[in-house]
């Protein structure tokens, strides 16, 4: 359908609002680590594992998230997904580290349901208008998560809350979206196979896309750069506190790099919605988060210019890898199995970023080596966009 459906503004809210809990369930966790760790008498392994599991749901229900919405509809299986992540929120208030995991899981459970089928509800809603919209959408993503980076422990700090009402207090926003969509849950018609090609099974169509070098092109570049990102948000804020500064610093830059992610995030997909080949854009996109890591390594205390240029990175690469999926694919049917694919094989891929720099710490006892692994995995992600930045459609 086109934007010229009478969907008006409030169509466009919804989505920036669904938006916005995609990320603070899981980046909120990061400037409490060291204070859940402390408390738990957890080490930074058992960290890794704590800020690995939602990304590992996000790959795990990604392939749930098309067959979902075939059988109840885009907008009902939206509203599901934001109940699921009040649940979420609720189960973290509960003492006890078995509640906490129990939570998280239904955090990464209902943000990798969202993943999946917010981008395939704007190529269905605006066809003609993927790049503005998806910018929209990836802006409110990386909003987010620099609300969550930089709010989480000055609310800790002016509410007197402990971290797990703190964490808990992120649910409020998920309540707001739940109540936004819920009527337009219950006004939507879900008829079956309203995401099916025309003739094609369900699996047909997944194991077409399975098949693709191009889809697994645009695979490994959403893989590489979730793990980046997730990897970044999750032990940036500690990576600060083992470098001399306080807590709140950690998280103030860490917020930093996430509003520096918005603009990334909204230019990189007005860019490339003009664009046959994609590829410029992400050369420059690994160049900004190579820079960044590297002058991480090299030049610490210059750390304010290295988070700019590691979000403005960040924010473009997802931006690109959901544009992408929108730009290679004919229609709402195969993007939704596109972002499926490109969500459960790339965050498996990307939740070993988190754990991965738990375990490189705990076994260096620095955190030199953790960001060589992401100065490695930015590269990676270089091929990928050069591969899928190509001219071609998903068959």
């Amino acid at each position: 359908m086109s934007l010229r459906r009478p969907l008006g503004a409030g169509a466009v809210l919804a989505i920036v609002l669904a938006a916005l809990n995609l990320r603070p369930g899981v980046v909120a966790v990061s400037p409490l680590l060291g204070e859940i760790l402390a408390t738990e008498g957890l080490s930074a392994t058992a960290g890794g594992v704590l800020t690995t599991l939602p990304v590992l749901c996000f790959g795990i229900l990604a392939p749930v998230a098309p067959g979902l919405a075939r059988r109840v509809g885009l907008e009902r299986a939206l509203f599901g997904s934001l109940v699921l992540l009040c649940l979420g929120f609720a189960l973290r208030l509960v003492p006890g580290i078995a509640p906490l995991l129990v939570g998280t899981l239904a955090v990464g459970s209902a943000i990798g349901l969202g993943n999946v089928l917010l981008p395939a509800l704007i190529k269905r809603d605006f066809a003609d208008r993927v790049g503005l919209m998806t910018g929209l959408y990836s802006m409110a993503l990386s909003g987010g998560a620099a609300l969550a980076a930089g709010l989480t422990v000055p609310i800790a700090t002016a509410t007197g809350l402990d971290w797990r009402a703190t964490l808990a207090s992120w649910g409020l926003l998920a309540v707001l979206g739940a109540v936004v969509w819920a009527p337009r849950a219950l006004r939507s018609a879900a008829p079956a196979g309203m995401l099916r090609p025309p003739g094609a099974t369900p699996a047909d169509a997944v194991r077409s896309v399975w098949r693709s070098p191009l889809a697994w092109a645009v695979t490994v570049l959403m893989g590489t750069q979730s793990l980046s990102f997730y990897a970044v948000n999750a032990w940036l804020p500690e990576i600060f506190v083992a470098s001399g500064r306080s807590v709140a610093v950690g998280g103030w830059l860490l917020a930093l790099t996430n509003l520096l992610g918005i603009v990334g995030s909204f230019v990189t997909p007005v860019l490339a919605g003009r664009m046959r080949r994609q590829r410029g854009i992400g050369v420059v996109i690994v160049a900004l988060i190579t820079t960044g890591l590297v002058g991480l390594i090299l030049a610490p205390d210059a750390a304010v210019l290295w988070v700019v240029l590691l979000g403005l990175g960040q924010g473009g690469g997802i931006s690109l890898a959901l544009t992408l999926m929108a730009l290679r694919t004919e229609n709402a049917a195969r993007t939704s199995e596109l972002s499926g694919m490109a969500q459960s094989a790339g965050y498996v891929l990307a939740a070993c970023g988190p754990l991965g720099l738990g375990v490189a710490h705990d076994a260096t006892g620095s955190w030199t080596a953790p960001l060589v692994l992401l100065v490695v995995a930015s590269l990676v992600q270089g091929v990928a966009a050069w591969f899928a930045g190509r001219d071609e459609i998903v068959r």
